[in-house]
């Protein structure tokens, strides 16, 4: 199955951003090839321009805390398991001290290493981290695999306490969904949403072998689902076949 995912508001699109750059990140480095660190390093470089935005490190704490505060309202029931509980009220008291502890944004340190802010000038200039204009970066580039992994694990760990927070965050949000089965007729698919519940992610499983490809939309009244097909030409049109697929919607 081919898992889609879309986000209702800005927050979570931030969030989902930032979870695929830390998981191409820690891809990246564990590879031994200096192109893979070059990337790594590229990765390292768009998680500070996402975070860079002022406002995300405040936002990623409330998040923090109004968890921490639904899970002490479990405390004393019967159907939940107390050490289940505290297991996860403890990893976000953890994730937040972490990064409340952390001086600025993330990644900010890495700002005063003149090296490699040098690097992230022009690595967004087409082709501009040849040899001849960084050769300081070349000659890293030629170190043993193992300095390099290193270095990168040092520099990415100014990144840690936000990857970590924003990775429980959208672990606990997915949990939270229930999973249907669901009818789209004609290749279309709309559902009215439940008034006094704010949705924030539609996760959508279609099997592969159908060869369809699904456009979301929605807000917090309807969710829409229109089905497409990929021509050969790359081109996508509309398809008006009946198919199923799992639904399911996290709040």
């Amino acid at each position: 199955m081919i898992l889609y995912e879309y986000p209702f508001n800005e927050r979570l699109r931030t969030y989902l951003r930032l979870e695929q750059l830390f998981r191409r990140l820690g891809e990246l480095m564990g590879r031994a090839h200096s192109l893979d660190h070059h990337y790594a390093l590229v990765s390292i470089f768009e998680v500070m321009d996402v975070a860079a935005r002022a406002d995300l490190k405040a936002d990623v704490l409330k998040d923090l805390e109004r968890h921490r505060h639904q899970f002490e309202g479990y405390r004393g029931n019967p159907s939940i398991s107390e050490s289940a509980l505290e297991s996860v009220i403890g990893q976000l008291d953890e994730c937040f001290a972490q990064l409340n502890a952390q001086n600025g944004k993330a990644g900010h340190s890495l700002t005063e290493n003149e090296w490699l802010m040098s690097i992230r000038s022009r690595i967004g200039i087409p082709g501009g981290t040849c040899g001849f204009d960084l050769p300081a970066y070349y000659a890293w580039q030629q170190l043993p695999p193992e300095r390099r992994q290193q270095d990168l694990q040092r520099w990415s760990a100014t990144l840690a306490p936000l990857a970590d927070a924003v990775l429980l965050l959208l672990r606990l949000l997915r949990d939270a969904g229930l999973p249907q089965k669901v009818a789209a007729q004609n290749g279309q698919f709309q559902q009215n949403l439940p008034q006094g519940r704010s949705f924030q992610l539609l996760r959508l499983r279609i099997d592969p072998t159908l060869g369809l490809i699904p456009e979301i939309s929605g807000n917090r009244l309807i969710v829409s689902v229109r089905l497409m097909r990929q021509e050969p030409g790359g081109r996508l049109v509309a398809s008006h076949e009946d198919a199923s697929f799992e639904l399911t919607l996290c709040a």
